[in-house]
């Protein structure tokens, strides 16, 4: 059975533990590492932004998430706290947690100073400025940290199968297991879509709320289309 006829069975998609299931629980995953993270994150990262004292701090976060092991790090929790939903939600959350932490806190340092500045001239509080002027001119970039938290999240869900987590990587596990070529393309090919579509769907908003910001730009500002 080849790979697009493994995805056309019926079988394939319903049922427990079956492609559905998993791709409900890999979305779960992503939904609820992001909805955190985000919580948390951007708060944060707009008050290191803004008392612009942090600079180092935003670049050691931005080049932490890429030097991160992905697997070693899942690893190190599951034999510390087990390899249940919330272990591995605890990692998923904090690779995270530090992409957008980094993109917020860019986003704020990249605001357009002359309009921090004028704010303040005319007498708005330091709360005003962070929600009124930079805040609004950051948003593109926050959304682009966003995207890449949940791009990356994805990829990382597919991981977790390998210490007993749930998801598309599932299917990885068991193809592999099992010898079953398809089952196994078809993971990677199921992850695959899900992270371009949510890469897709990021940038479009990006897109959206760069234009609405200047609508006298027909472009995304450089900083956010390539975060």
């Amino acid at each position: 059975m080849n790979l697009f006829a493994y995805l056309q069975d019926p079988d394939t998609w319903y049922g427990p533990g079956q492609t559905l299931e998993l791709l409900l629980q890999h979305l779960g995953y992503t939904a609820a590492a992001v909805g955190i993270a985000a919580v948390l994150g951007i708060p944060l990262g707009l008050l290191l932004g803004h008392t612009r004292r942090a600079v180092h701090v935003v670049n050691a976060l931005r080049n932490g998430t890429r030097a991160l092991p992905a697997l070693g790090l899942l690893v190190l929790v599951a034999l510390a706290l087990g390899s249940g939903f919330g272990a591995i939600l605890v990692v998923l959350t904090v690779v995270a947690f530090l992409v957008i932490v980094a993109a917020t806190a860019t986003g704020v340092l990249g605001a357009d100073g002359e309009a921090v500045h004028s704010a303040r001239a005319l007498g708005l509080s330091e709360r005003q400025i962070t929600t009124q002027i930079e805040w609004p001119l950051a948003l593109p970039m926050v959304i682009a940290g966003l995207r890449n938290a949940t791009v990356q999240v994805i990829a990382m869900v597919t991981i977790a199968a390998f210490v007993g987590g749930g998801g598309l990587g599932r299917l990885l596990v068991d193809g592999r297991a099992n010898g079953n070529d398809a089952q196994l393309f078809a993971g990677v090919f199921l992850v695959a879509i899900v992270a371009i579509l949510a890469y897709l769907l990021f940038s479009l908003l990006v897109w959206r709320v760069a234009r609405h910001a200047s609508p006298g730009r027909s472009t995304v500002p450089s900083y956010a289309a390539a975060a």
